[in-house]
């Protein structure tokens, strides 16, 4: 390769030539692989990466983004790009839609990603609704844990805990691990009550199942619900409609069977409040992991960028994600269908 061969080239001291002839300083260092030696296996096997054809993949997809999508404002980083790779096991045309439409859904929305960084999201992650469990399961997936009965509607918006999903997943995905391995999510309803659920209408729902299935680059593993009162089924029935097969059979519902829940995440990586061995539910350490990623997501997120039109042409959000799309939901009908599951 280039880098080895510029390597073994001798160059005439830099002490021997005037300023003007001073060689220009060394270029970036190119992508380099963090995976161990059984993560490149499992790539192999589970996303068709190969090794030997990996920056050759990366150099097809940058050059479909510059011929297809000139004017995408992205980064076409090879580390960046190899996490749609990834999420798409190298099928270069899903992997630039998604590209797309990750993009798209940021656009779209700009209740959920205006001014998206952590220390603008003090008080969402400070209620503990969200962290991420400090093991991973034995696949060697993270474990995202939301538990929506800490967030009180009347201190803020819905939108706020999106927001911090959103980030969380950020964070996440600059991992390889993650992006061969992917995630887990472990929903815990404990007192989620029917004038809460309300909050998680039609509209708020297919916008969010959009970005999980269709608008990020990772893969999520399964998704365990524990504690669900009998207003889960509402809510379930919210959700559905917009689940590809694949995810909603994903879903595992364990109401309070913890033997159930320990069947799939092992009680040793589990907090002493799932039944497991691993010490209380702490959110100190991810809270502080996210902001002290705070200069990342203000160069990510914060920056002034062209219009919409200008950045996407003719690309259309995925499917839910239009912020003028018609939905009904009305505090009034959403409540209605959660009374059906009664």
């Amino acid at each position: 390769m280039s880098e080895e061969s510029d390597s073994l080239r001798t160059s005439p001291s830099a002490a021997s030539l005037s300023e003007s002839e001073l060689p220009p300083p060394p270029a970036p260092a190119g992508y380099v692989c963090s995976l161990t030696e059984d993560l490149v296996a499992k790539a192999r096997e589970e996303l068709q990466e190969k090794p030997e054809w990996r920056l050759r993949d990366v150099q097809a997809l940058r050059d479909m983004v510059r011929k297809e999508c000139p004017n995408l404002s992205t980064s076409l980083e090879d580390a960046f790009l190899l996490r749609f790779l990834r999420a798409r096991k190298f099928d270069y045309d899903r992997a630039l839609q998604l590209l797309i439409n990750y993009h798209s859904c940021r656009r779209s929305w700009p209740e959920v990603f205006h001014n998206l960084r952590p220390s603008a999201l003090k008080e969402a992650l400070a209620s503990g609704f969200l962290t991420v469990l400090p093991h991973t399961d034995p696949r060697g997936c993270h474990i995202l844990c939301l538990r929506p009965d800490r967030w009180i509607p009347s201190n803020y918006p819905i939108t706020e805990n999106i927001r911090a999903i959103y980030l969380t997943l950020e964070k996440l995905i600059q991992s390889e691990e993650t992006q061969v391995n992917g995630i887990v999510i472990l929903a815990d309803y404990k007192g989620v009550s029917l004038s809460k659920a309300s909050h998680f209408g039609p509209f708020i729902a297919k916008k969010v199942i959009g970005i999980l299935q269709d608008g990020f680059p990772i893969r999520i593993k399964a998704v365990h619900v524990v504690n669900e009162p009998r207003i889960f089924k509402g809510i379930f029935a919210i959700i559905k409609p917009f689940l590809k097969e694949k995810i909603a059979n994903r879903f595992f519902l364990h109401g309070s069977d913890l033997n159930s829940l320990h069947s799939n995440l092992p009680r040793n990586i589990l907090p002493k409040e799932y039944g497991g061995t691993a010490g209380e539910l702490d959110i100190t350490a991810w809270n502080a992991a996210l902001l002290a990623s705070e200069e990342d997501f203000v160069r990510e997120f914060c920056q002034p960028g062209p219009p919409c039109d200008s950045i996407l042409g003719q690309a259309l959000p995925p499917e839910g994600l239009s912020s003028e799309a018609p939905c009904d939901d009305s505090m009034w009908a959403v409540k209605s269908q959660l009374y059906s599951c009664y």
